[in-house]
């Protein structure tokens, strides 16, 4: 059963899809298996299938002719929930989701500008494998009473929704680090290391942000296009 945070099936589908198409997994230009058989494939209903087709038209990245097929497309950008998503499994890019720790209204980095911000601590899976951690400190109001049900999977699609803040600019710095004293997962000492800045689209620093992956389950990947 899906908690209340989880991505809507036809959008979660949609994710699915732009992420492998976006790695190369899905060729631009190819064509789409036809909908009944792809829809078996993924488990889901047609019309389930074609909500998420028509999401990716929207995004670009289909072309849909008439009595042919489903075409692959390049779109001028990625509008999908995940689009600052940098963590793929190898191999595969893997659906995220999320399962949520705790969330504290807390002391704040002295760098978000702000004494107190919202602590979100969770655990990242991609495809079900749980494959990081994460420790996020966002400036958003104080009485946004923030909890496990009002927080999607994808945080920036809540903070889009719920409080009109639009994350458009992030910046990233990787490496290795010890896993954190409150969780761990795998068996090496030293954990994949990101440590991430996020600006919103009027300028202001809405998000710091610090996650550990296994580096035995998972890869941080950037991609330039």
């Amino acid at each position: 059963m899906s908690h209340p945070g989880a991505l809507p099936k036809y959008i979660a589908i949609a994710e699915t899809l732009t992420r492998d198409i976006r790695a190369g997994r899905i060729a631009v230009g190819s064509r789409l298996p036809a909908e009944r058989d792809m829809a078996a494939d993924l488990g889901i209903s047609v019309g389930t299938l074609r909500k998420s087709l028509a999401e990716l038209e929207t995004r670009g990245h289909l072309r849909r002719v008439q009595g042919s097929g489903n075409y692959v497309q390049k779109a001028d950008r990625d509008a999908s929930v995940y689009a600052f998503f940098r963590l793929e499994r190898p191999g595969s890019s893997g659906l995220p989701t999320a399962q949520v720790i705790d969330v504290a209204w807390c002391a704040a980095p002295k760098a978000l500008a702000v004494d107190l911000a919202w602590r979100i601590r969770r655990i990242r899976a991609l495809d079900g494998v749980a494959v990081a951690l994460e420790e996020i400190f966002a400036a958003l109001p104080a009485d946004a009473a923030l909890d496990d049900g009002m927080l999607s999977e994808s945080l920036y699609l809540t903070y889009r929704e719920s409080f009109d803040i639009w994350i458009t600019h992030v910046e990233d710095s990787v490496g290795l680090a010890p896993w954190p004293a409150w969780n761990r997962l795998g068996h090496q000492d030293k954990a994949g290391h990101v440590t991430r800045r996020a600006w919103a689209r009027d300028g202001a620093l809405t998000e710091i942000s610090t996650t550990w992956f296994d580096t035995d389950a998972a890869r941080y990947l950037s991609r330039l296009a």
